[in-house]
């Protein structure tokens, strides 16, 4: 019989071969050329997304979190998608030149990089970072989350096979199976881990900020939605409910809250009923609150990525079949109204604001209780309003007239295909951006002389006079102490002189 102790000292070992061996084939993969590379990438990436679906079921399986047919988009955002974004990206030798200024820019790899999976995306993510990882030239090691294991080490696999058919040494990409939170640690402070990609719970980012490893870590999303009184309020609540129940509600940038303008709430509330929606009575509401966080400022885990059914069922209410979210209306915002919190399941506080001022006041206790930096939603006809909350807001991103949960990844805005979002100073984070293939590069700069300084001569401390001021000196010396000539005059006509003589 295997002891605990034991079994962590097992997954110690783990980690440390899988390091030094991610470590060896990083070396061998720094030779690759940029077509070598590519290749490898592309192959990768096509093999991700023909397994999507199969992953998908698994990670569900596993996790018991989610629904199947969403982490398969996941996971094809996570392949291709990640990968069209990337795919024309230099990431070796030269990959820029300013030759006006004579600057060369040169590609380098971080080495090894820590990649730290969450449970709520265990299969999309884990494509995601090998593909960044691999295009720029770098080893991953992968330590999933304990409730994810198999799932995630299954899509690593996936990944490994389809690298080294591709030509990558082999090695490059690693996994943990072991579930050891010790080992996990170890690994963000093993000295042959060059850069850390932390996703999951704040201690966790925390540990990796801590590491004294260079690290990208994203904050909590309490994300506010804010319908205002111009907005399209159908296409609005339709795209909200979409994406609140989408992978139900497990990605951090899923709406948490809504915040609708009090002229349009009724119409907002027969929308969302339309939707789906179920919206609790004070007597419900009650017993949710005790559910979804039975010790304070603590978000039960036993609601997250579940259906509304099981939630409903937790909490001892019955909802309507075909109920897709669950509505609580609320007035406080802190830590011990639970509807307030980031909840990352389908359920939904929602505030009426009197006016666009009262709106951004709550949206920003709401940031400030557990989202500063992640990201806003808003749906609106008025540009100006929208632009006045991305001014004033402290969050990274904001989506405008579209689902949050998605748009925020790239999957409907424009914005680069990431599964690690930043949170930039507001959230504690290096990054504000979301992360992607540049982010693991390191950039050496080359650069000509292309001006001339001539810096003063040093003769032990005095002060040598330029040639003008010693003529100057001359010319009043020559003159007497009793002449009433303008020094600085003097200095002016003798550098007219030196000009015309030098032209």
């Amino acid at each position: 019989m295997v002891t605990a102790i034991d079994a962590d000292l097992l997954a110690q070992q783990e980690m440390r071969t899988a390091v030094k061996t991610a470590k060896e084939a990083q070396q061998a993969y720094m030779s690759y050329t940029q077509e070598q590379v590519d290749r490898i990438v592309q192959a990768v990436a096509e093999a991700a997304f023909a397994q999507s679906e199969r992953l998908a079921q698994m990670a569900v399986e596993e996790t018991g979190m989610g629904v199947a047919a969403h982490k398969k988009i996941k996971n094809e955002v996570g392949s291709k998608a990640v990968y069209e974004s990337i795919k024309d990206v230099k990431t070796v030798g030269i990959i820029d030149e300013d030759k006006v200024n004579k600057v060369v820019e040169i590609a380098a790899p971080f080495g090894v990089v820590a990649a730290i999976i969450p449970t709520t995306n265990p299969t999309s993510t884990a494509f995601f970072k090998t593909l960044i990882a691999l295009k720029t030239r770098n080893a991953v090691v992968v330590s999933p989350h304990p409730y994810a294991v198999n799932c995630t080490h299954e899509a690593l696999k996936v990944c490994d096979a389809a690298a080294v058919a591709a030509g990558a040494p082999k090695g490059l990409i690693q996994c943990l199976t072991m579930s050891s939170m010790e080992a996990t640690q170890q690994l963000m402070k093993h000295p042959d881990v060059n850069l850390i990609l932390a996703t999951g719970g704040g201690a966790l980012v925390k540990a990796a900020y801590s590491s004294g490893k260079p690290a990208y870590g994203v904050g909590p999303g309490n994300v506010p939605v804010y319908i205002e009184r111009s907005a399209k309020i159908e296409k609005a609540v339709k795209d909200i409910v979409d994406s609140k129940s989408f992978d139900y509600g497990t990605i951090c940038a899923t709406e948490q809250a809504i915040v609708v303008d009090r002229n349009v709430s009724e119409l907002v509330t027969r929308e969302l009923k339309k939707n789906g929606a179920y919206i609790l009575s004070d007597d419900e509401k009650r017993l949710m609150e005790k559910t979804i966080s039975p010790i304070p400022g603590k978000v039960n885990p036993k609601i997250v990525g579940k259906s509304p059914q099981t939630i409903a069922q937790l909490a001892g209410i019955t909802i309507p079949e075909g109920t897709r979210i669950i509505v609580g209306m609320e007035t406080e915002v802190g830590k011990n109204t639970p509807f307030s919190l980031e909840k990352l399941s389908p359920v939904f506080a929602m505030y009426v604001a009197n006016d666009v001022k009262d709106a951004k006041d709550i949206c920003l206790s709401l940031l400030n209780l557990g989202g500063r930096g992640h990201s806003l939603s808003l749906h609106t006809e008025n540009d100006a309003i929208a632009r006045e909350f991305a001014v004033e807001m402290p969050v990274s991103r904001i989506m405008v007239n579209t689902m949050s949960s998605v748009g925020a990844v790239g999957g409907t805005t424009g914005l680069m295909p990431s599964l690690t979002l930043g949170c930039g100073s507001f959230g504690g984070n290096i990054t504000s951006d979301n992360v992607t293939a540049k982010h693991l590069l390191n950039i050496k700069r080359m650069a000509y002389g292309i001006k001339e300084v001539q810096p003063p001569k040093n003769d032990g401390g005095a002060v040598t006079a330029s040639p003008q001021d010693q003529i100057v000196s001359q010319v009043m010396q020559a003159m007497g102490s009793t002449n009433t000539v303008d020094p600085e005059m003097v200095k002016g006509l003798v550098s007219e002189i030196v000009k015309q003589l030098t032209k």
